[in-house]
């Protein structure tokens, strides 16, 4: 792991995860590294998944996972839930289901929102660099 240009580089992992518990050698892959915004964070996932409506973790895991391609553990998944609600960017549900749902608070929305609108213009930039490139 390394930093590049305001990014953390993360060399390819031994192997890759595909889906439905398949898995793929990387020696069939070309070379590559991934590149991991600062913004790229367990929480701006939780809260891109709950702005759909509340969930509980599983849900939450099954939704981001199907939205990003990215598969989030249970404690990456619960440590991130717990300093959003320790922020007040989500709060429990009321539930009779042993699983706790959440819902998105009116300053995690917010919270949201600005991340995003970060988000686009650091998109937006890049790709009219790339046009000129």
């Amino acid at each position: 792991m390394r930093q590049r240009g305001g990014c953390l580089v993360i060399e390819k992992p031994p192997r890759l995860r595909m889906g439905l518990g398949k898995s793929v050698d990387n020696a069939s892959i070309q070379p590559y590294s991934y590149y991991v915004t600062r913004n790229n964070d367990p929480a701006l996932l939780v809260l891109a998944s709950l702005a759909e409506g509340d969930k509980h973790g599983y849900a939450m895991m099954d939704d981001i996972e199907r939205f990003s391609g990215i598969k989030l553990g249970p404690g990456t998944l619960y440590g991130a839930i717990t300093r959003l609600e320790e922020s007040g960017w989500i709060a429990p549900v009321p539930s009779e289901d042993r699983r706790q749902p959440y819902t998105l608070t009116p300053l995690g929305r917010k919270s949201l929102e600005t991340e995003l609108a970060a988000l686009d213009h650091v998109l937006k930039t890049a790709q009219k660099r790339l046009k000129h490139a």
